[in-house]
């Protein structure tokens, strides 16, 4: 999907929703064990549920992988299901150089048509480029994360600023507003703005917002432009909203009160 797609999308749902399929078999409902395939047919009530509020879907390929082979195929599945009209992030966080670079692209551009992937530029520019090379396919940069330990290297001095800033600026060089995007956490508030001035047009996805306690409005004001240019991330606060029957319901509810929330900063 090309950036301009992207941007009509968010415009016509009035959403910069993006709902993560961290589809942890331990926590979905447990009647869908009686299923041939519990965890796609939760994910396929999800997006049922979900698709009418929401741009974008980030699958957690983790939580897949852990399942072997059985996962992949759910995996699969539930890239197949998703509209197509909606945006697809393999959230894999892949960073190797080299062969190894291009065939993961090749997995997650060709094998499993994702529009997007995560990655990780820890190893520079050979870490990244590979993923650069498909058309109207985008490589999703981390840049500066809400975890504890991201001050253990992104917040720490490098040169006139911090580490993660050189990483974003640097970055931002190798390919262009129209295939790289960047990770920013929302627990980053104090940073947000800073993040704006050093990439004012790139995209942005933006986790931790609900169970991870960042503030929707806070976000938006700080880091929408004029394309808006946010993907602002929701998983187990709309996923696992629901337990039991009603699952998919509460979901639905969830996500509809996120998009109604989002629709004010449009």
């Amino acid at each position: 999907m090309n950036r301009q797609t992207l941007i009509e999308q968010i415009r016509k749902k009035k959403s910069f929703l993006c709902v993560g399929l961290d589809s942890d078999i331990s926590k979905i409902p447990t009647h869908l064990f009686a299923t041939e395939d519990p965890v796609f047919e939760f994910n396929k009530a999800i997006i049922d549920a979900t698709k009418d509020h929401t741009v974008a879907y980030k699958i957690n390929t983790a939580f897949y992988e852990a399942q072997g082979l059985k996962g992949w195929i759910s995996m699969g599945k539930t890239l197949d299901y998703i509209p197509k009209d909606i945006f697809t992030i393999a959230d894999a966080k892949r960073g190797d150089i080299g062969n190894t670079a291009e065939q993961y692209a090749k997995t997650f551009f060709d094998t499993y048509p994702y529009d997007s992937v995560t990655v990780a530029p820890y190893m520079g520019k050979d870490s990244v480029a590979p993923f650069l090379q498909f058309p109207n396919k985008w490589a999703i940069v981390l840049g500066l994360t809400s975890n504890e330990g991201s001050k253990d290297f992104q917040l720490q001095p490098s040169g006139d600023g911090l580490l993660y800033e050189k990483v974003m600026q640097t970055v931002a060089g190798w390919g262009t507003v129209d295939n790289t995007m960047f990770v920013v956490g929302a627990t980053r508030k104090e940073q947000l703005e800073r993040v704006r001035e050093l990439i004012p047009d790139h995209f942005l996805l933006i986790p931790g917002v609900g169970t991870q306690g960042g503030d929707l409005a806070t976000v938006a004001k700080a880091a929408m432009n004029k394309d808006v240019s946010i993907l602002v991330n929701v998983s187990r606060a709309i996923i696992f909203a629901g337990s039991g029957m009603d699952y998919a319901d509460l979901a639905a509810k969830a996500a509809s009160e996120y998009r109604e929330q989002m629709e004010q900063f449009l």
